[in-house]
């Protein structure tokens, strides 16, 4: 077994979860220290067959959502399996599971189940609406959240168009840290006490989380905001600007940034105008603002206002494509692209570990398993003999 670091190394995870919720929950632990098992179906995860794209043969899907963990294959359908699951739970830390509510209780491997064996036991939840609630029963998916969460009324390019959701799946991904953020907590009320609990969250309560700015402002007057396309409710000007070459993203939503930003566009007499002399009057005259603000990046590059704008301390960015994204020096300094051995795809690439941790760090060691790759192994450690191991893998 792979040797792990990070705050979490030695807290042991089973992660049933498919899809992308529940492992991001998983490989965010796992990148944290845990040593994360992840046991799939006979057929395995379904985002194994979620392509193209492929490397080799392999689901690129699967491979960026599974690393760091290790693979184990069991038939929660027959006896046999999950016997062996229950044996795998006796000393974990952490469950994870996505399931619809009321299949894993069918299957005798709900969280009142598994506390009578394992009172410390963490049962991680995520759904698409909860445990509670008039929509506990129903499935849920990353598009049906941001629909009812109100995101998709508020994305877009403005009042009138189609209701567009978030171009990432953002409720399965904020799903996934909400549970990981869960589950760690539970643990350290576990070390204390040494008492298991459920984690509970879901897919339309990660979703509504990214309404803060515009639930405030509905809250203050009782009238839903729309999209605003790459502009900001409270603050102008704070959006994304057409420049000679392609776009740059201006973040002026303070005064001082705002007479900064003017003199560095070599109008420093917009700073006194009576429509733009503080925030609020900006924001009332928007419209007119971004007009007239407009012309004047046309005649430089993106490359030259960032210069300009970081000689006068303007925070700017350039919008870059996901490619762009993956060589920006900073983004490769800050490890947040990592490269891996997959034994089948070869070199592969992943998405690094957003926190960082001075004494801890945590570290992607190992690539996305292949299906049911550490069966014997995991198995063996739980205490099943070789003929054991046998019978189950014979046996699917």
């Amino acid at each position: 077994m792979t040797e792990r670091s990070g705050p979490l190394s030695g807290m042991r995870v089973i992660e049933l979860a498919h899809i992308m919720a529940g492992p991001v929950c998983g490989l965010m632990l796992a990148d944290m220290g845990a040593d994360v098992v992840k046991v799939e179906k006979p057929t395995g995860d379904d985002t194994r067959r979620t392509v193209p794209p492929e490397v080799n043969g392999e689901s690129a899907a699967f491979m960026i959502m599974n690393r760091n963990k290790r693979g184990v294959v069991l038939d929660l359908k027959s006896d046999e399996g999950k016997a062996a699951l229950k044996r795998l739970l006796l000393d974990a830390d952490v469950v994870i599971e996505n399931y619809r509510m009321g299949t894993m209780e069918k299957l005798g491997l709900g969280f009142e189940d598994l506390r009578k064996d394992n009172p410390g036991l963490i049962y991680c939840a995520v759904s698409g609406f909860g445990r509670t609630g008039p929509y506990a029963q129903r499935g849920g998916f990353d598009l049906v959240a941001q629909g009812m969460s109100g995101l998709m009324a508020i994305t877009g390019e403005g009042p009138g168009r189609p209701p567009v959701k978030v171009g990432a799946p953002v409720s399965d991904i904020t799903a996934g840290i909400l549970a990981a953020l869960g589950c760690a907590s539970a643990y350290a009320h576990k070390l204390k006490t040494g008492e298991g609990q459920m984690v509970d969250t879901s897919l339309l309560e990660a979703a509504i989380t990214h309404t803060y700015w515009q639930s405030a402002i509905a809250f203050a007057t009782g009238v839903s905001p729309g999209p605003m396309g790459s502009a900001h409710p409270l603050n102008a000007p704070y959006q994304a600007f057409p420049t000679k070459d392609g776009w740059i993203n201006i973040g002026a939503a303070n005064q001082n940034n705002w007479e900064r930003l003017v003199a560095a566009l070599g109008a420093p007499d917009l700073a006194k105008d009576e429509r733009f002399i503080n925030g609020h009057k900006r924001m009332d005259n928007r419209e007119v603002l971004i007009a007239t603000l407009e012309p004047l990046f046309a005649p430089k590059t993106t490359d030259e206002w960032l210069a300009a704008m970081e000689a006068a301390g303007v925070p700017a960015g350039p919008v870059l494509s996901i490619m762009e994204m993956h060589a920006d020096p900073h983004v490769l300094a800050r490890d947040m692209v990592v490269e891996l051995d997959h034994p089948v795809a070869g070199p592969t690439k992943a998405i690094g570990l957003p926190i960082k941790f001075s004494d801890t760090p945590g570290k992607v060691v190992r690539p996305a398993p292949r299906l049911g790759e550490h069966t014997a192994e995991v198995l063996a450690e739980a205490g099943f003999d070789a003929a054991a191991i046998d019978r189950i893998t014979s046996a699917g």
